[in-house]
């Protein structure tokens, strides 16, 4: 059967605490910046190329003072906003399911600052000269627009239309990594207070190719004793480098005998 739980030492709960504590702290001004920085781009990248493609050719060089002011703000705002998402993605914790939310917790910042400073920016988008076709060139007739060239046309509000629906879906994702990280850390506790203990045996471990912290993470079989006869779990294991289990190495197993998922693996104290 597989385990939920995560080889190593469980999650202290003043420290996930913290950690939540901190995602907050740094979600809010990380949204702000990321909103910066949709307004600035709307308005100091995406206004002057959607002009440009449509029927302004020399669209950039009317507005260049301006747009080359709020291209060097979105380059600010760009560069304090992704600064605030790695601090929030890496101060979660060693934990895997925590810096899983981080993750998340980043995105939904960049999504919804994006939703909310693109769509302050909507109404200042500069309207094009022609509307349904180009203007012609020289002496050249006027082309109608083509499929592409009416979704740019609709860009101002399909910018923050996009990004606000992925911020809800990002929204939705959250949720239930919290509600499972939840559950999975309630599980974690009451074993640790109530669960029966045993001292299992490592069968099989494989590397998986993953580096957490730049600690390697394996995929480990565990056999352990019960009243009812021999278990087996499947479990991962986040390590130091120099400390890398294998196969025949004792382990404490903690395990709930009425919840055959309920298994937490630990290192044996020396």
């Amino acid at each position: 059967m597989f385990s939920s739980f995560a080889f190593g030492l469980p999650d202290d709960p003043e420290q996930t605490r913290a950690s939540s504590r901190r995602l907050w702290l740094l979600g809010i001004p990380a949204t702000l910046a990321w909103a910066v920085a949709g307004w600035s781009g709307a308005l100091g990248l995406l206004d002057g190329f959607r002009l440009m493609s449509l029927n302004r050719v020399g669209a950039w060089g009317a507005d260049a003072g301006p747009a080359a002011s709020l291209v060097l703000f979105f380059s600010l705002a760009v560069t304090v906003a992704s600064s605030l998402g790695f601090a929030m993605l890496w101060g979660g914790g060693m934990s895997l399911r925590r810096m899983g939310v981080s993750f998340r917790a980043s995105s939904l910042a960049a999504a919804l600052g994006v939703t909310l400073g693109s769509g302050v920016a909507a109404p200042s988008w500069t309207p094009p000269e022609s509307v349904g076709e180009r203007l012609p060139f020289l002496d050249g007739e006027a082309e109608p627009w083509s499929d592409v060239d009416w979704v740019v046309y609709y860009e101002p509000f399909l910018v923050p239309a996009v990004s606000g629906l992925v911020a809800l879906v990002l929204i939705v994702v959250l949720l239930r990594a919290f509600l499972r990280a939840a559950e999975a850390d309630d599980r974690e506790q009451g074993l640790l207070h109530c669960g029966r203990q045993a001292t299992g045996v490592l069968t099989r471990v494989d590397f998986t190719n993953v580096w957490v912290m730049g600690n390697p993470r394996f995929t480990v079989h565990v056999r352990f004793p019960t009243e009812t006869g021999e278990r087996e779990a499947v479990t991962t294991m986040i390590t130091p480098l120099f400390q890398a289990p294998s196969a025949g190495s004792a382990v404490r197993v903690r395990y709930d005998p009425r919840d055959p998922k309920a298994v937490l693996v630990e290192p044996v104290s020396r």
